[in-house]
């Protein structure tokens, strides 16, 4: 296959009207000669000299291509950036995020589909509209079980939890290395439950594993973007600003994580990160994106329409830190002589797995 994500007539017709959000999930590959990747880069796509790949371990010295960008025989040029659509009414907003996910879900084949699920609103948003089995992944009392417990009981849902351990982590660090060419702790340790969570949901015969990616980045979810401009981590000065700063983030992380999943055995699907869900997003003033303490505002409100009040509300940890699976890594190269006093030592001890 040249091509991921859509038909060559979709890219062609995207490239033709300079079209960056053509209602796709994404794509990247080759069509009619030209090497092309989504502007979110939410397929994966690497190259070396002329040669290029979907799989970066099938290439010498691989490279990322970057999103949104078109390669011929003239060179590489940019055929596409993220719109500035004009800004929307608060209360129209919300029903033009609401009508973008349920575009995006109609798009959605649940066949040999499963979920992984945190309990939080962007998982449950999914478990509550798709009718599939829910996966959870995380260490014996972690936040990330407890919270998808409920979740599960909310919404009367099948939950298969799957419990770490360290050799599980031992076991699975060198195959993220490998997959994904990064060793460092903070990409690790958030790949480490996407990996564990796909490799169950491969064993289990399920061949597509829904995420809710991209949701954070999109609708305000970071506590940087909400304390713009005070927080040094951003640059724009604005809560709307600071937001597109982490959606320009998306390709370097999409990468990451459709490398580890893949590395399982079964194909990611982002539900969240279709083009609909993008524009409507890009479209909301700070106010939907960030109100006094709640982010996600947008998200939340128009999340209603499928879920019960306590998940609407409900704020979750980050996947590394509700799982428990950073606390037991730096544990693990603690225990293998990487103390904290040493730079980077998580790091360093990932590294040492890998060689």
């Amino acid at each position: 296959m040249t091509l991921h994500g859509v038909s060559p007539s979709v890219v062609r017709a995207a490239i033709q009207r300079g079209d960056p959000l053509p209602g796709t999930r994404g794509f990247a590959g080759e069509v009619d000669g030209l090497l092309v990747r989504d502007v979110l880069g939410r397929y994966p796509l690497f190259v070396d000299d002329e040669a290029w790949a979907f799989d970066p371990t099938e290439l010498d010295d691989p490279r990322s291509f970057p999103a949104g960008h078109v390669r011929s025989r003239e060179g590489l040029e940019r055929w596409g950036s993220l719109p500035e659509p004009a800004l929307a009414e608060p209360s129209d907003g919300v029903e033009a995020v609401r009508s973008a996910l349920e575009r995006a879900f109609s798009t959605i084949d649940t066949d040999g589909l499963a979920i992984a699920f945190s309990g939080g609103l962007d998982s449950a948003l999914l478990a509550a509209v798709f009718d599939v089995p829910l996966y959870v992944v995380g260490f014996p009392d972690s936040h990330d079980i407890e919270a998808a417990r409920r979740g599960a009981d909310l919404l009367d849902a099948d939950l298969t939890v799957v419990e770490a351990t360290h050799a599980d982590l031992e076991r699975a660090v060198p195959e993220i290395v490998a997959a994904t060419g990064r060793t460092n702790a903070m990409d690790v340790q958030i790949a480490l439950p996407l990996y564990l969570v796909a490799e169950r949901v491969a064993a289990d015969g399920f061949d597509r594993l829904a995420l809710g990616q991209g949701a954070d980045e999109l609708f305000g979810g970071y506590a940087k973007v909400a304390k713009a401009p005070e927080d040094p981590r951003v640059e724009s000065d604005t809560v709307r600003g600071a937001t597109r700063e982490v959606i320009e983030t998306l390709p370097d992380q999409l990468e990451r994580d459709v490398l580890t999943v893949r590395a399982a055995g079964v194909e990611p699907v982002a539900p969240l990160l279709h083009d609909a869900v993008v524009e409507a997003a890009l479209g909301l003033p700070g106010e939907l994106l960030v109100e006094g303490e709640t982010r996600k505002v947008a998200l939340r409100e128009a999340a209603w329409r499928w879920l019960p009040e306590e998940l609407a509300t409900r704020e979750k940890k980050a996947v590394q830190y509700g799982s428990l699976v950073a606390r037991e890594l730096d544990r693990l190269a603690r225990q293998a002589g990487f103390k904290r006093r040493m730079d980077d030592h998580v790091t360093q001890y990932v590294e040492s797995l890998s060689r």
